[in-house]
């Protein structure tokens, strides 16, 4: 047996040297470096991507299996599951360029989930690990978190094991949540906002997120659960800005409130002035009326992690843009 091997089963995985974990969504903002995780800790990968010419910049490995398919269509789904005990399921759409895009990317990823479902429990799938958001149904939810909310419930409602990270904004270099922030804060010292800067937030590094993720392949006892995960300080959005120019050296903000701006208008505020299109812009804008904040911290037993702080995972971030402003050096 393998030393990398050995150590699966002493975590209790027991993954074989040959057997391969599936991952929906490499492409995607947190798939692209999970994919880069998993490989440094030995696991084989398995992809099932619409368009394989994506995967020339995230791959990474000559060894990653790559099968063509779709789940709208369901087209590469029995192949990509065979033989596969547990998947990655990262799939989810933040909205198109326009803002009358959004209810149908809402549709397509409860078809796509449904289709994953069926297949799933056709092959045999024990294990499914899923990145969804946090937020609580009963504070009438925004409509991005509602989706990320019954995408959660879909997958939970196989035989599938369905293990669910319920995570706010994720602090990580080309999130639209991330990259939204840095914009703002860098190119406007005086910001009119609506009372949503108020809101409570409990952001969390993409490097925590990524350890959570991996941890829960690991460890089987996160099988069937539901986890809020968040870094170690919670926020409004206001100081979450003010936080971001200290760590990036510059004077504080100054924010003005106003009693009335819509999410429509800010969305196209937001379009204006970041690179983060309106379509993109309104579903996090409006998400921020919820306070998302973590209820409970059960996962903290299982898979313990030095958390982040906010103003380290900012410059990490920083670290690794390529361009825009704010950049640090990589």
């Amino acid at each position: 047996m393998s030393e990398m091997a050995g150590e699966r089963s002493s975590m209790g995985m027991g993954l074989r040297s040959d057997e391969r974990v599936l991952m929906l969504g490499a492409t995607g903002f947190v798939g692209r470096r999970l994919l880069t995780e998993l490989h440094g800790k030995g696991v084989k990968i398995r992809l099932l991507v619409r368009d394989p010419l994506r995967l020339r910049e995230v791959s990474g490995e000559s060894d990653t299996e790559v099968v063509t398919g779709d789940l709208l269509t369901n087209e590469g789904l029995e192949k990509a599951l065979q033989g596969v005990r547990v998947a990655y399921y990262l799939v989810h759409s933040m909205g198109g360029r326009s803002i009358f895009q959004n209810i149908a990317y809402a549709e397509k990823d409860k078809t796509a989930a449904y289709n994953f479902v069926m297949s799933a429990d056709a092959s045999g799938l024990e294990r499914v690990i899923y990145l969804g958001a946090l937020g609580e149904r009963g504070d009438e939810l925004s409509e991005h978190l509602k989706s990320r909310a019954e995408i959660a419930d879909i997958l939970s409602s196989g035989r599938t094991a369905a293990t669910i990270l319920r995570a706010a904004i994720i602090i990580g270099a080309g999130g639209a949540s991330f990259e939204m922030l840095r914009y703002l804060v860098e190119r406007l010292p005086v910001m009119v906002c609506p009372k949503w800067i108020d809101t409570r937030i409990q952001p969390i590094a993409l490097k925590d997120v990524l350890q959570y993720l991996v941890g829960c392949l690991f460890n089987p006892d996160t099988a069937g659960m539901s986890y809020d995960i968040g870094g170690p300080e919670i926020l409004t959005y206001c100081e979450m800005m003010q936080q971001y120019a200290e760590a990036r050296g510059l004077p504080r903000r100054l924010i003005l409130r106003v009693p009335v701006l819509t999410p429509l208008l800010s969305s196209y505020w937001v379009d204006l002035v970041t690179p983060v299109p309106s379509g993109i812009a309104h579903p996090l804008i409006e998400g921020l009326k919820n306070e998302v904040v973590c209820r409970e911290n059960r996962i903290e037993q299982l898979i313990p992690i030095q958390k982040t702080p906010f103003k380290e995972g900012i410059r990490i971030a920083l670290s690794e843009e390529k361009k825009g402003p704010g950049v640090i050096g990589s």
